[in-house]
């Protein structure tokens, strides 16, 4: 690890860690950001600058960083377009690639966890394909609102740190057109996908995913298997169970939060378990396990209900990527841990969520079924039947009100609580968000709801850990 590296313009201590030059020769390419027109600050989230050190970070500086990308002190030299291959809605696609982000950092948090500043929309590479290299502003503003929310509901979520618009106008057949362009940054806990470690396997380079393998366990350390797991010691088989684990607590969150990330396909899946890259991401209007998020997913294989389906068969895709190293029989053993650590997972976030203590697992695992169906039956949407129902409120009668009387209500003192109505993210105030900014430049409506998301993460309290990671941050 570098020696910390107070940055000439934050106050705070940043500590750049490029960890990942050990495996840049056959990780990514080098690249160069475009030369945008310009570069208008429209959103900096300090709160995550703050964590990694460049909270004070005035704006010319700031500007210069994640809208020019001039080098952080003591990091990468030049942007990394990292390569990997992956599963698009299960069809195997080996000319992927970062066709429109590159790796720009890594650095240290306070908790000492390794994180990646990673951009969307900052130009053409090796990998774009056809593509421009760019992000529409709309579609960072619906990033900026997605990770707000998430976070908010306890997902682990990367952070959206910088949204600067660059001036361009780009043309789209998904949203009218010419559109306005941006260029983001994220935080996040690594950008190491599934389809790293598939690309891998087709090239059969088993020195590098050895490699790959190491730099995982060390930079994003997770329990040991379990005693009785087989070949337990295994550096491919403790990374397979680890990542299950974290995949399963993934696919419990998005369901308790009643978000459908709409594309989970390998390279969209991070091996530290956290959320990323969103896309048509939608919130449920109602119950409804059926719901899809994009218009192109005819078969709805990526609907609300088929999430924790579609990262089981993410996972057994990584077992199939690590039998470059590993027999089949312990990685298997390790993908069947899966449904188990999912109704746990579902069961520990939901009564967090409720504002309940835990039970244990069979009475937890009852509530939520009695949930269902009362959101079922009566057509209700997530938030508002979870806000409804705080700590055991509002429901007086019926099998769920004897099931909530049985449980200890948590903390509900936040006057969040006593709002007259919860906060949502329905696509409706999305659209109003991104209406005032198209038509008036009127950011304060954004602003507002981020505020107000961030008071509701405040009532919720702290959010369970992320399962898999010996610390969590």
């Amino acid at each position: 690890m570098n020696e910390a590296v107070q940055h000439p313009t934050s106050s705070g201590t940043y500590r750049g860690d490029p960890a990942v030059l050990a495996l840049a020769p056959w990780l990514g390419d080098a690249v160069e950001p475009a030369d945008f027109p310009e570069t208008r600050i429209r959103f900096r989230n300090d709160r995550a600058a703050a964590s990694v050190g460049l909270a004070d970070l005035d704006d010319t500086a700031w500007a210069a960083h994640f809208g020019r990308f001039a080098p952080l002190d003591g990091n990468l030299p030049a942007p990394l377009a990292l390569k990997y291959h992956g599963h698009q809605f299960r069809v195997y696609n080996p000319q992927i690639g970062d066709g429109r982000g590159f790796l720009f950092a890594q650095l240290r948090d306070k908790a000492d966890r390794l994180l990646d500043l990673g951009t969307k929309g900052s130009g053409t590479t090796l990998y774009s394909r056809a593509g421009d290299g760019r992000l529409t502003l709309k579609g960072a503003v619906r990033e900026i609102l997605a990770t707000e929310m998430l976070e908010a509901l306890g997902v682990n979520t990367s952070k959206t740190l910088s949204v600067i618009e660059t001036g361009e106008k780009l043309w789209r057949n998904d949203e009218p057109s010419p559109t306005r362009s941006a260029v983001l940054v994220r935080l996040s806990h690594s950008h190491v996908r599934i389809g790293t470690f598939q690309r891998l396997l087709a090239l059969e380079q088993a020195d590098e995913m050895a490699q790959l393998v190491d730099y995982c366990l060390a930079q994003f350390p997770g329990p040991p298997p379990p005693d009785d797991a087989p070949a337990r010691d295994e550096p491919a088989v403790r990374l397979m169970h680890q990542v299950v684990e974290r995949m399963a607590d993934l696919a419990a969150s998005y369901m308790v939060a009643g978000f459908v990330h709409g594309v989970l396909n390998t390279d969209n899946m991070n091996v530290t378990g956290e959320s990323f890259d969103y896309g048509p991401w939608r919130w449920l209007p109602q119950w409804d396990p059926g719901f899809t998020a994009a218009y192109f997913d005819h078969a709805g294989l990526y609907a609300f209900g088929r999430q924790p389906e579609a990262l089981h068969w993410n996972c057994g895709q990584f077992a199939v990527a690590l039998r470059l190293l590993a027999e089949s029989a312990p990685l298997i053993a390790a993908l069947e841990r899966f449904g188990p650590l999912y109704m746990a997972a579902v069961a520990r976030r939901w009564c967090w969520r409720l504002g309940v203590e835990s039970r244990g697992l069979e009475e937890d695992t009852r509530l939520v079924s009695l949930c269902e169906a009362a959101m079922r039956e009566g057509e209700l949407q997530p938030d508002a039947f979870f806000f409804a129902h705080r700590g055991g409120r509002g429901a007086a009668e019926g099998e769920l009100g004897e099931a909530l009387a049985d449980y200890t209500p948590r903390d509900s003192s936040h006057a969040y609580w006593s709002d007259a109505t919860p906060q949502s993210m329905l696509i409706e105030e999305v659209e109003e968000i991104w209406a005032a900014i198209d038509k008036d430049d009127d950011w304060a409506p954004l602003h507002a709801k981020v505020a107000a998301l961030r008071r509701m993460g405040e009532a919720h309290g702290p959010a369970p850990a992320p399962s898999g990671h010996l610390t969590s941050g």
